[in-house]
């Protein structure tokens, strides 16, 4: 049936140039009709291109006569004057001017939690080590500046070296390039910043790096919605956010915010984590110890992917502290096929 949730599926196929998303989420869509097979479509970017506008009037056109008993299309682009472009397509201004791809990047995917103590870095290192399992080349940046994590879980402390360019290098670990405050630091030694030291850190980590070409670059946040997730939506552009909870709701309280933190700067939700979902004990028996499902349900009143759930395993644990995951050393195990699971899910959702 020719109606308008028909026309926005169909424009979901529609990619903004140079993004990997398309139109329809990043918010250009204004206004859909359809009467007796004619089909209006009123789009608003915050870009002047004229080259930009004509790709997508093109590829609008195309999508929209490719639904059946449409007789005629009328696409209707608002635009700004030239003097006032740089701006993100869904039409976030301000902080979000400077906002550049990443060249040689093709992914760019943030792992973020409402609160702390759920797991998200060991969630990040595994799902990072997981994508490069399975044959992807993978970057892992750790955008906690307070409290660096990655470098302890990846098992490196290795100081990077700066190219001809002046870029810094990024260390390698288990086959995964790697970025964090903790390979600037003396151990122990503390970072008492405030946030404009910590928004200009993140910003060349992201931009001052030799990444090199990475199929992903996966971006381990702090927990909240502070000045590192702001930073990060403002310096490049993200093909999604993924969400680590424990089942309980007091995490999943917070895990609402974290959501409509990405919604309000236009980061679509790839999915949602439930980490430390229960227990086996030695004997066989199950126990939930902070409840069960929680991730699940959460996920499907978002309207998101449930990528997996992550059971209490000793080994993951381990693997963290002695800086060799268990995607790693143990791939074929429950525990790093846990993860291996999420990763393949993650990979056929961003296609």
């Amino acid at each position: 049936m020719l109606n308008e949730e028909s026309i926005l599926a169909a424009l979901k196929g529609v990619k903004y140039p140079g993004y990997s998303r398309d139109i329809v989420s990043f918010g250009i869509i204004k206004k859909t009709a359809a009467n007796n097979g004619a089909v209006s479509v009123e789009m608003e970017l915050t870009t002047p291109s004229r080259e930009i506008a004509q790709q997508i009037k093109a590829e609008t056109d195309v999508a929209i006569k490719a639904l059946p008993d449409v007789k005629l299309v009328s696409i209707q682009i608002k635009q700004p004057p030239a003097q006032q472009g740089g701006q993100l397509p869904g039409g976030a201004s301000g902080p979000f001017q400077n906002q550049q791809k990443m060249a040689g990047i093709n992914r760019v995917v943030a792992v973020a939690s409402g609160k702390g103590g759920v797991g998200k870095s060991t969630c990040s290192v595994n799902l990072a080590c997981a994508l490069q399992f399975l044959g992807a080349r993978v970057g892992l940046l750790d955008c906690d500046i307070y409290g660096p994590s990655i470098p302890l879980m990846m098992g490196i402390r290795q100081r990077p070296n700066v190219s001809d360019q002046e870029k810094l290098i990024p260390p390698n670990a288990h086959g995964v390039k790697l970025m964090s405050m903790g390979f600037l630091l003396q151990d122990d030694q503390p970072v008492i910043w405030r946030g404009p030291m910590i928004m200009k850190t993140i910003q060349q980590f992201i931009m001052q790096v030799d990444w090199g070409h990475l199929d992903y670059l996966i971006v381990d946040l702090p927990p909240g919605t502070g000045d590192a997730q702001l930073s990060l939506c403002q310096t490049v552009p993200l093909d999604g956010g993924v969400i680590v909870t424990t089942p309980q709701e007091a995490s999943l309280g917070v895990v609402r915010k974290g959501i409509a933190m990405f919604e309000k700067v236009n980061v679509p939700i790839l999915g949602i984590v439930e980490n430390m979902s229960y227990f086996t004990t030695p004997n066989g028996d199950r126990v939930e110890i902070f409840g069960h499902g929680g991730g699940k349900a959460e996920a499907v009143r978002q309207k998101t992917a449930f990528l997996g759930e992550v059971p209490i395993f000793t080994a993951i644990r381990e693997g963290g502290d002695s800086g060799n995951p268990v995607v790693v050393t143990a791939p074929n195990d429950p525990p790093g096929q846990a993860f291996i699971q999420i990763a393949e899910g993650l990979r056929k959702i961003l296609g």
